[in-house]
Order: C-alpha cells, then structure tokens, then sequence
C-alpha cells in the first residue's frame, strides 16, 4: 500500500480535509489538477458552525477573525428580508469575511506546514476498486503513473469525475431559465455614498450596499470591492435566450440589471489590475449525491452537493463534511473504527445536505418575481418578526438545527449538537474548550471535581484526550465528551456515567490500544 488517502481535489474542502487526516496520523495525498492555486472569485465569507470548528482549529485568527474568538453576527438576510439577530438569546450565526481564494492559500500553507503530499498539476484519469485498497491511474506532468490507497475522497467539485467512475447518480434538478450573472465592475465614485452605504443611481435613486434587493422583474445586490470597484450580482428568471456558448460580457450584465433595477446603471470594465469576477450561471441548481460512500470511496464538498447560493452556506457545508470525515477514516486505518463508524459519514453529512439544499431553494423562490411571492413575502416578513420564527430560520441558516444521532438511551439537551464555547481553568491556566481541540482528538472535558471519569475511562486513552478542568461559570453539563469535528457525543446528566462507557464504545471503538494502520 503506497498511501493511506488518497484525496483528489485540493480546493478548502480537499485541504481541510487533508490537514484533519494528518493530524490523526495519516498519510493523505492531494491530487490537483490545477498547476497554481486558483484565483476564481467565488465565496467572500464563511457563515454558520464551520467559523466555530476553524477556531477549534486555531485558524480563526489566523484567517483574520476579529476578536479572540468568534462574535455572532447581528444581522443577516433569508431570501433577501431582513434578520434582525441581535436580540436572540442564543444567537448560533457567526460570520468570517475572507475571499475563498484567500481561505485556499491559507489552507495550502497549513497542509503543506503538517507535511502532506499535495500534488499540483496532477489528474485523476482512472479508479478501481478491490476488495482491500484503490488504485487510481494519475496524469502528472512527468507522465502516467499508478497510485494504491486504502480509502480514496473525491472532492474535485460538482464537474469533478470520482463521483461519475464510482456511478453515483446526483440527484436533483437544474432550471435553465433562472440565470445568475456577477462581475466586479467600475462605477462612477461619486455614486458611492460610504457614509450611508448607497449606490446614487443617474436618476437620483438610491439603493443599499451589501444585501440582495428583490424587484418585480428579479434580485440584485452590489457589494464595494475595491476603490471604483463594485461586485455587481444579478438573478433573472426567464430572460431572453442565451445561445450556448456564449461567453458573458460585461454588456450582458448591465442589460440584465437593467431589466431587472428598471433603470440603467452605468457601469464599465475596471481598468485596476485583476483577476475580475465576470461569470454566468445557473442560479436553480440543486443536487445531493445520492450516496456519500461507494465502497472505499467517499465524496465531500461540491462533489457531494451543490444548491443555490443564497446564504452562503457552501462552505459551511463543505468543510464540515472535511471536519465530520477526516478523523472517521484515521480510525479505520489505525485499526480502532467501530462497526458503523464509516457508514456514519453519509447518515450524518447527507441530511445536513438536503437541509442546506431545501432552505436555499426556499430562499430563492422567495426572491422571484411576481405578485403571488410579493404576498408571500409580506407574511414571511412579518413572521420574522417574532423571535421563535427568527430564531427557528437563524439555527436552520447556522446549521445549528442538526443534531446527529449519538447512542441510545437519553440523550443530553447538548448531545449531538455542536459543543459550546466553554471558559475554563485547566490548573493555573485559563483557556477555552475551543484551544483544547486544536490537536484534533477526541476529548473528555472533566468538571465533576471528583476525578472518577479517569479510571472509567483510562482503556480508551490511546485515543481519547481527558483534560479535568474548572469552569468560571456554571457549565451547561459536567462532563463532556467531544468528537474530533466538535459535536458532543455524550454530556453528564441525570443518567450519571452510564451512557458515557456506551458512547465511547460507539464512536471511538472497543478499550484497549490497537496497531497503527491494522
């Protein structure tokens, strides 16, 4: 066996997952057939859970997160109305401004620091399948070679070819005539009101900065990206034909926002140094594989799911399937995965999916046009004014509302969600829950006092980190144990320590140390 994983695909998803894999102790290669690190304008921000797992990681500042830990944003959109969340009692919507080409180079430079094998400018031409490994037939730049792994992840995108060899089938729809167009564009700089965060149309209008806008005629949002620079966003249902192969133009984009804004815009090439945005989409596109697992072959991120934009949720989604996926194959290659443990990865990760996939098409119906959506969208309006209504939509966008299936028995109110952001005092030192992840093991937060969970626990200490520890505040449960991606497996309740011995033989195998790579 030449390596461990085999991962092909090195966008975020394939590098966080490659870097998750490392830190257990597995070798990963990353397979991308891309020669640079790519410059494609695509998401500008990271919202939902996937902001609190890379501070688990210790990568939230690193990736210029304000603050020592990340703040829950006060506002936010669903289907461009208005959320107002600075009054929820238990706001879970956190935000990350970084351009994914940005979130890829850091990735990169982490990968490449814990020593994985990324492999730039090599193609994925060929996987077979045995009964004990993968091999795969690679074109390099020096020519054809074969690898043999015993897993294989593709997370080479929605285009990607891992998915179609192994025959799973994408499941959904795509709707040709709703058509989405974004360019990074110039604009007169006197049309920029920054001290009220308006674009001053010609004919003295003036429309908001930073949030999707619903006409009659479509969606909009035009967004500051640099001096004179303007990222301008349009979605059209049922625009004139586009013939296929017809490269975007700028020209294009303003005759669809004029359609759409019911006025001109003036609006031109930049003439600053680029890479600039300029592209054409299908803005109804929604699919979730029907599988995440064939065999030893998985599939993550783009590969796995796509869906509308709206929301941003893409990232949120695709990371975590890095997150949920990466410390499940390290035990079945170090020898210690419980029956199922593998399995777990499509019944956890393909809800979430769908669930991502329902709310951005949701969001998107109710940005068409028409008078029956302008009703629609009057009572959704004033239903978002009620705190549960808001609070039920914010979980949903955060990803907060999965809840995966831990063990049997009775479960915690905090199991099988995503762990809280404790304070505590480890000794003489203060720290939070998050920095004790940051070597991605699993850990048992002990905040009994009385030290009895190390000698019921001491046969799973290969794998499993205790840290006994105090808390500033009254926790939310005495105990906690918690997955490598950050979700709570079991939390100390009424039930005692009973459950806990059930929950560590469920996830983290049988006590007693195994063989590396057994």
């Amino acid at each position: 066996m030449n390596d461990d994983v085999i991962i092909v695909g090195g966008g975020p998803v394939g590098l966080m997952l490659a870097a998750e894999l490392t830190l257990a102790g597995v070798r990963p290669v990353v397979l991308e057939q891309s020669p640079e690190p790519g410059t494609e304008h695509k998401a500008n921000a990271l919202i939902g859970q996937v902001v609190r797992f890379l501070d688990h990681r210790g990568l939230y500042q690193t990736l210029g997160g304000p603050g020592d830990r990340p703040q829950p944003t006060p506002a936010f959109l669903f289907g461009a109305l208005p959320l107002k969340l600075s009054d929820l009692a238990d706001n879970p919507l956190y935000g990350l401004r970084i351009r994914q080409a940005d979130l890829e180079r850091h990735l990169e430079r982490r990968a490449l620091d814990l020593g994985v094998d990324l492999r730039r400018g090599h193609r994925l031409r060929e996987l077979r399948q045995a009964d004990d490994h993968v091999s795969v037939q690679v074109e390099g730049p020096d020519g054809d070679y074969e690898m043999r792994a015993s897993h294989l992840v593709g997370c080479d995108g929605a285009r990607g070819g891992v998915r179609k060899q192994v025959g799973v089938p994408f499941a959904g729809f795509t709707d040709p005539s709703v058509i989405s167009r974004a360019a990074h564009v110039a604009v007169p700089p006197s049309s920029i009101s920054t001290s009220t965060a308006e674009l001053v149309l010609p004919s003295g209008d003036r429309i908001g900065l930073y949030a999707w806008h619903r006409t009659e005629r479509g969606a909009y949002a035009v967004v500051p990206y640099a001096p004179g620079v303007v990222m301008v966003s349009v979605i059209e249902w049922d625009g004139p034909p586009i013939a296929d192969g017809t490269p975007v133009s700028i020209d294009e984009l303003r005759a669809s926002l004029s359609r759409v804004l019911g006025q001109d815009l003036p609006i031109a090439a930049p003439t600053t140094p680029g890479p600039h945005l300029l592209r054409r989409r299908y803005a109804a596109n929604a699919r979730v594989a029907t599988a995440y697992r064939s065999d030893r072959v998985f599939l993550a991120g783009d590969a796995a799911h796509v869906h509308p934009a709206v929301g941003a949720p893409g990232l949120n989604l695709g990371l975590q399937d890095a997150a949920n996926l990466g410390w499940k194959l390290a035990a079945q290659v170090h020898g210690w995965a419980p029956p199922g443990l593998l399995d777990s990865y499509h019944a956890e990760r393909h809800p979430a999916a769908e669930r991502v996939t329902t709310h951005s098409q949701a969001q998107l119906a109710l940005m068409s046009p028409g008078p029956a959506i302008t009703a629609l969208r009057q009572v959704v309006a004033e239903l978002l004014e009620t705190p549960d209504a808001t609070a039920q939509i914010t979980d949903m966008l955060a990803g907060a509302d999965v809840r995966y299936r831990m063990h049997h028995g009775t479960p915690h109110a905090l199991t099988g969600r995503f762990a809280p952001d404790l304070d505590l005092r480890v000794g003489s030192r203060a720290t939070r829950l998050a920095d004790l992840m940051h070597s991605g093991r699993p850990l048992l937060v002990d905040l009994t006092g009385s030290g009895h969970l190390a000698d019921l626990t001491d046969a799973w200490r290969d794998r499993v980190d205790l840290v006994t520890a105090e808390a500033p505040t009254p926790p939310p449960a005495d105990a906690l144990l918690v997955r490598p991606d950050g979700y709570v497996a079991w939390a100390l309740g009424p039930d005692g320590t009973d459950e806990l011995l059930d929950a560590l033989t469920t996830w983290f195998g049988a006590p007693g140390p195994r063989d590396a790579h057994g």
